[in-house]
C-alpha cells in the first residue's frame, strides 16, 4: 500500500475518533492484506466492551461512477464487515451514491456517514460542499448554459443521442459536448458501452445534479412584481400576450401533477420590465406574487408546451427550476419528478 494511502487511513481514523461518542475507540488492526480486497481493517470498541470491525478503503480520488465497481469487488466482505471509504474529499453526488449502496464514508473535510449494526452506532455529519483543491484543477461543470442545454437534450429523449446529434440539437460544439459527456460519465449519470455510445441516462439524477450546480437564481436576472388581481388574472392576460415567455415553478408543475395552491408565479420572460409594463404589474420587493426571470440562455424555452393558450416550460425544465426555488419549491420539484417517472411516455420523445 502506498504511503499516501497509509497517511489517508491514519488521518481518517483520527477524524473518526473525534466524532465518536464518549468512551468509544477505533484503532487499526494488523491483517494479511492478501486475504482481503481492502486497504486496512479497524476495530471499533464500544464502552460496554462490544466490538466490531471496519473494512477501510482509501482513495485519493473517488467519483460516483466508481461506486458500482467498489460494491461488486467487496460484496463477500460486506456480509461480515462494515465497509468505509476514506478520501480527501467526496462530492455530494458521490456521497448520495455511497449512501444508496449502503457504504460508509469519511472525507478529510468532515463529510462522514457510518452505520454499524454491532456495536450499534450511527454517525452522520456534513463537511465541505466543494472540493478545497478544486481551484488547482479547473473542471467543467453544469453551471454553463451550453452544458445545461446538453443535459436537457439527454433528459428529454428516451434514446440517448450521439455526440454529433447532440451538437446539432443544442447548437453546441461537438468537442464541448464530448467534454460534458465525459463529466456525466465520471459522475455516473450516463452509462456507456465502453467509452463510446451512450446506453442510458439517469435523468432524475441529472436533473438534481444540474439544479445543484446551477441554482435557479444563478440562471438569469430576477425581478419581483405584484399582481393585485391574483395569479389567475395574470395567467389569463399571458394567454392573450405576444410576449416571449414560459411559466415555470408551481404553475408549470400544476399543469402536469396536482399541487397545493400556488402563491408565486415564476415566469421566464425575455424582457421583464417591458412585460411587466404591458401586463400592468407593480414592482414589489415585499408581498410580491410574481417572479419574472430574464434567462441567460434561450435554451430554457426548448420544448415549451402551450395549453389553453398559455406557454409552460417542459416538465424537465420545471423540475430543474423547482428544485432550487424558495419555499415549497424543492418538495414540489420532487413530486414532479415522481410524476415524470410514472408518465415518461407523456413527456420524453
Amino acid at each position: 500500500m502506498a504511503e499516501s494511502d497509509n497517511k489517508l487511513i491514519r488521518e481518517g481514523l483520527r477524524g473518526l475518533q473525534e466524532r465518536l461518542p464518549p468512551g468509544w475507540q477505533v484503532g487499526e488492526l494488523a491483517f494479511e492484506q492478501a486475504l482481503l480486497s481492502v486497504d486496512a481493517l479497524a476495530e471499533l470498541r464500544a464502552p460496554d466492551g462490544h466490538r466490531g470491525v471496519l473494512a477501510l478503503e482509501a482513495r485519493a480520488r473517488f467519483e460516483p461512477r466508481d461506486v458500482a465497481a467498489l460494491v461488486l469487488r467487496t460484496e463477500a466482505l460486506r456480509s461480515t464487515r462494515t465497509l468505509v471509504l476514506l478520501a480527501p474529499y467526496l462530492s455530494k453526488l458521490t456521497q448520495e451514491r455511497l449512501r444508496e449502496a449502503q457504504v460508509g464514508y469519511l472525507d478529510l473535510t468532515g463529510n462522514v456517514r457510518l452505520v454499524v449494526s454491532t456495536p450499534g452506532l450511527y454517525i452522520e455529519a456534513e463537511g465541505a460542499r466543494e472540493d478545497p483543491e478544486r481551484s488547482e484543477r479547473p473542471a467543467l461543470s453544469m453551471r454553463g448554459a451550453k452544458a445545461r442545454r446538453v443535459a436537457r437534450a439527454l433528459i428529454d429523449r428516451k434514446v440517448p443521442p450521439g455526440v454529433r446529434e447532440l451538437s446539432t440539437l443544442t447548437q453546441v460544439d461537438a468537442g464541448y459536448v464530448s467534454r460534458v459527456l465525459a463529466l456525466l460519465d465520471k459522475e455516473a449519470l450516463i452509462t456507456r458501452v465502453g467509452h463510446g455510445r451512450m446506453q442510458s441516462v439517469d435523468w432524475p439524477g441529472l436533473l438534481r445534479y444540474c439544479a445543484q450546480q446551477a441554482p435557479l437564481e444563478s440562471r438569469g436576472e430576477a425581478r419581483t412584481y405584484l399582481e393585485p388581481r391574483g395569479l389567475s388574472a395574470l395567467v389569463g392576460r399571458l394567454a392573450k400576450s405576444d410576449e416571449r415567455y414560459a411559466l415555470t415553478g408551481g404553475l408549470a408543475s400544476e399543469a402536469f401533477a396536482p399541487t397545493a395552491p400556488v402563491r408565486l408565479a415564476t415566469v421566464w420572460v425575455r424582457d421583464a420590465v417591458e412585460a411587466a409594463r404591458r401586463l400592468g404589474l407593480r414592482p414589489a420587493e415585499s408581498g410580491a406574487n410574481v417572479l419574472f426571470i430574464e434567462p441567460d440562455d434561450e435554451g430554457i424555452f426548448e420544448g415549451a408546451i402551450q395549453r389553453a393558450g398559455v406557454w409552460y416550460v417542459a416538465p424537465s425544465q420545471a423540475a430543474m427550476d423547482l428544485l432550487t426555488s424558495p419555499g415549497r419549491g424543492p418538495a414540489e420539484g420532487e413530486e414532479l419528478i415522481r410524476w415524470m417517472l410514472e408518465n415518461e411516455e407523456q413527456w420524453r420523445g
